[in-house]
């Protein structure tokens, strides 16, 4: 692997523990955060730790949030960029061992520290925008009334770049311990995966507005991209 396919390693992406999960190349960790749909946003706020859950989506080698301007991190970021950590995670699958102690889960995760600073540029935050609707219902931006100067005005954006970013990746089965093994315990992991249900129309609906053939047509859901079993 050349430098340029693995973000670099820092101080704060070293990890303590379980080092062997974990993956600084850029393919993996552009391919978690494209498949899942919320991070959590931690950072400092009046002296005290906060976290927040937020939509997100990824541009290129950046992470964008958005929220409404009064919002704490946004206000924040505005004067100069705020210290945050970001964290996405998706649970793969129950992994269930004989012995209680050792039931863990398969989980891809991914954790970027660094300044987040506010995006000024127009254009940035209407494609951050457009990307974010097609990335939860491909087909959808098409089927909907475009954003508006002023929506775009009073919306903040965040922009956050993934130069200290790594992967957490947990597959496979259980470990018990080989004492354990022979136990007459069922041990084995069960999936876990994101589907949609069937599309239940919005108070008010027009009688001609027809349910669109992306959400008809195509198979909305979710698996895992990483092997669970």
């Amino acid at each position: 692997m050349s430098p340029s396919d693995s973000y670099p390693t820092t101080p704060r992406t070293t990890p303590r523990r379980h080092k062997d999960r974990i993956l600084r190349d850029r393919r993996v960790i552009h391919d978690i955060l494209d498949a899942a749909f919320v991070c959590n946003l931690g950072f400092v706020a009046d002296g005290h730790p906060a976290v927040l859950p937020l939509m997100y989506v990824r541009l290129g080698d950046a992470v964008y949030v958005h929220g409404s301007p009064g919002g704490r991190p946004l206000s924040a970021a505005g004067q100069g960029g705020l210290d945050v950590c970001l964290a996405v995670t998706s649970i793969d699958g129950f992994v269930l061992a004989r012995a209680a102690f050792n039931h863990s889960l398969n989980y891809r995760c991914v954790i970027v520290h660094g300044l987040a600073h506010v995006v000024e540029d127009t254009a940035l935050k209407r494609r951050m925008f457009h990307t974010l609707i097609e990335k939860v219902v491909p087909g959808r931006l098409a089927d909907t009334r475009p954003l508006t100067e002023r929506e775009l005005a009073t919306t903040t954006v965040l922009e956050l770049a993934l130069n200290e970013a790594t992967a957490r990746i947990r597959a496979g089965g259980p470990k018990d311990t080989p004492e354990d093994l022979a136990l007459p315990h069922w041990a084995g992991t069960v999936p876990v995966m994101l589907t949609t249900g069937a599309p239940i129309p919005a108070d008010g609906q027009r009688g001609d507005a027809h349910l669109p053939g992306y959400l008809t047509e195509v198979d909305l859901h979710f698996r895992s991209t990483v092997a669970t079993t």
